[in-house]
């Protein structure tokens, strides 16, 4: 009889910005591989909705309104979180905004905000998943996985992006830290760097999406952009325990466009 080597049945995984785009397809795939799952989002709306969709593949499911950019609500938010389902085996640090100014003419305030979410958010969850996972730990029980994602902008450099390519880079850094340090408690990182993925925010201008996506296509040995879909596969296997000896990686998710350019 054949064995199910990916099911996270009886795992709970946290997952911040998952009411839509990448976030909720990360969602999705960890809910549609068995696991009980936490999502953050603003919007109540759109969490309610993400929540009924999930619901969808039997599991429990948790949505909180949590603006990651307040680290007050974030710590009360992985106390919900716990309080609520019992524990967290699976964090994923995804919550992010984008936005575009020239590095010239960038002001303090463009630059803090997207790092206040897109890099000190992320750091004040695994802190607080961290501290979960090592006292979980103390008691006997080791184990965790926290997961960030990253982007190609880790890698190559992206004109008028200069602030979010530098949050990502330092998640990227923070990812290597976080497995050298945790791993004596059993606790894994990695990080998940999708290329271009359609979705609401990257097409939020379609006439820029659409050149974009052009030229995704041009340079991309799959020949297309990402879906969230296409996602899916990565945060289960780093959810699960197939990835218990792999820590302190990148997974490039991007139809092979950096291994060609």
């Amino acid at each position: 009889m054949a064995e199910n080597l990916f099911d996270l049945t009886g795992k709970v995984a946290l997952v911040t910005g998952g009411n839509s785009g990448i976030g909720f397809g990360f969602a999705r795939g960890l809910a549609r591989a068995g696991a009980d799952v936490v999502i953050w989002g603003r919007r109540e709306d759109r969490n309610a909705e993400a929540a009924d969709a999930l619901r969808a593949w039997g599991g429990r499911v948790f949505a909180d309104q949590v603006d990651v950019g307040d680290e007050a609500a974030i710590v009360a938010g992985v106390e919900r979180a716990i309080e609520r389902m019992g524990r967290l085996d699976t964090v994923v640090a995804n919550a992010g905004l984008a936005s575009q100014a020239p590095f010239a003419q960038m002001d303090a305030a463009t630059y803090h905000g997207l790092l206040n979410v897109n890099l000190h958010g992320a750091v004040f969850v695994l802190r607080e998943a961290a501290r979960h996972m090592i006292s979980r730990a103390g008691a006997g029980d080791r184990g965790g996985s926290l997961i960030l994602c990253g982007s190609g902008s880790i890698f190559q450099g992206v004109p008028t992006m200069a602030h979010y390519g530098i949050a990502k880079g330092a998640l990227n850094s923070l990812s290597k830290a976080l497995a050298a340090e945790l791993g004596p408690y059993g606790i894994r990182s990695n990080v998940i760097a999708p290329g271009f993925i359609h979705t609401e925010m990257t097409l939020a201008d379609p006439e820029l999406g659409a050149a974009i996506t052009r030229a995704v296509e041009a340079k991309t040995p799959l020949g297309r952009a990402g879906k969230p879909e296409d996602l899916e596969g990565a945060v289960i296997y780093l959810a699960s325990d197939l990835s218990r000896y792999h820590t302190g990686d990148t997974l490039v998710i991007d139809g092979g466009k950096m291994s060609a350019n």
